[in-house]
């Protein structure tokens, strides 16, 4: 067949549906994902106040506390209420983590032995204020699923270290919405793949013109009925802050 009669046959069959093309769909990014979920709960500078419940077997506590952040690498939390603990600290910046205890007027430096130990008696981790803003550099993330769950589309991601990464986490997963990018929830596993937490995010709110999820659950898997909620009262982004704000001298303030 000639040149022309072919090119003739193929628009016949075209035209007459004998032959489709499917369209290439691109595949969505994983780590544009993440990140857009990121800069959704952060912006790029924030301050709230949120009240922190912790439940355990043996007591129950609550605190109310006042934070700032600047991108992913710097954030102050301070205690406002009980009065018993009100100017208690943290501070981050970069890798570095400190506390301030007003009753003592002492400034600790965490050392990374005591990274995995608990924050402010919580289900949280040291750790877990570093690494969480490090997602993206310590981890390979892949799509593990992405359609329909429970009449919602989401996409779940799988997060492996990499080999260089100095975590504690043998993975993680993710599911967030396809529609608004919340996250519904994170899990962490350990090294041999057995769930060691969940954290769930719930109460979708918009504060400052964004929405975000007002109440965030860690639950430990082998503590049953334990758990630790924040929920955020108050919510502002993007403040003119710079990284001078994120000082020992800052952190030692009772205000």
């Amino acid at each position: 067949m000639r040149r022309r009669e072919i090119v003739r046959a193929l628009v016949v069959a075209l035209a007459s549906g004998a032959l489709t093309v499917t369209p290439v769909v691109a595949q969505p990014d994983p780590v544009e994902i993440m990140e857009r979920v990121d800069r959704l709960l952060r912006g790029d500078s924030s301050r709230g106040v949120a009240t922190m419940e912790v439940v355990t077997e043996n007591w129950e506590r609550e605190i109310t506390m006042e934070m700032w952040s600047l991108g992913t690498e710097f954030s102050l939390v301070r205690v406002q209420a009980p009065a018993r603990e009100a100017g208690t600290a943290t501070l981050m910046a970069e890798d570095n983590i400190w506390n301030y205890l007003p009753k003592v007027e002492r400034t600790i430096k965490i050392p990374s032995s005591m990274m995995g130990g608990s924050w402010m008696g919580s289900h949280f981790t040291n750790d877990d204020l570093v690494r969480e803003s490090q997602l993206i550099e310590d981890y390979d993330i892949e799509i593990a699923f992405a359609g329909d769950r429970d009449g919602d589309d989401v996409w779940e991601f799988r997060l492996t270290p990499k080999s260089e990464a100095a975590v504690i986490w043998g993975h993680l997963e993710f599911r967030v919405q396809q529609l608004d990018y919340m996250p519904l929830w994170s899990r962490f596993y350990n090294e041999d793949g057995e769930l060691v937490r969940t954290m769930e995010y719930s109460e979708f709110t918009e504060f400052a013109g964004r929405l975000v999820p007002a109440v965030m659950d860690m639950q430990p898997h082998d503590k049953p009925g334990e758990r630790t909620t924040i929920r955020y009262e108050e919510l502002e982004f993007d403040l003119d802050i710079d990284e001078s704000f994120f000082s020992l001298q800052r952190l030692q303030r009772r205000r």
